[in-house]
């Protein structure tokens, strides 16, 4: 069985209601979530984080060719300009929606599965990107289950 890139991986942890630590988790969840080899992803992931772009206010403030280049630049090429959208995306509607903030979703949420699904209600977001995401997240955000 393969084994599954973390956070730690990644020379970060995911601390209960670290807000920063946790967009870094939903950004690399981002690109782990894709058919794309996890290398590639934790690579590109390194390179976003290099160019400032961990948080919501930065990710919605980056131009669009810049994103382009920064995913092509990790070698996440094949998704780039659908992903480099999403990310902005994701920036944006975090700002818009819930204070720029991963923990502004699970403030306006109801409970765990309330979170969840508005998690799946970002452009991008599937089954496997929120699995991804709250293998690591979810503990930070609501406690053990």
């Amino acid at each position: 069985m393969r084994r599954h890139l973390s956070a730690q991986d990644l020379e970060f942890t995911v601390e209960p209601r670290d807000e920063a630590a946790l967009f870094k988790w939903c950004l690399a969840s981002m690109l782990f979530g894709h058919r794309i080899s996890q290398a590639i992803a934790a690579r590109t992931w390194r390179v976003l984080v290099e160019h400032g772009c961990d948080t919501p206010q930065a990710l919605a403030g980056c131009r669009h060719a810049a994103l382009v280049r920064m995913l092509g630049e990790g070698g996440y090429r094949r998704y780039d300009e659908s992903t480099a959208r999403r990310l902005s995306l994701l920036g944006r509607t975090l700002i818009d929606d819930y204070g720029g903030r991963i923990l502004g979703i699970a403030d306006a949420a109801d409970d765990r599965a309330d979170f969840e699904r508005r998690l799946l209600a970002f452009k991008g977001v599937g089954p496997v990107t929120l699995r991804i995401f709250m293998r690591e997240a979810g503990p930070a955000v609501f406690g053990a289950d």
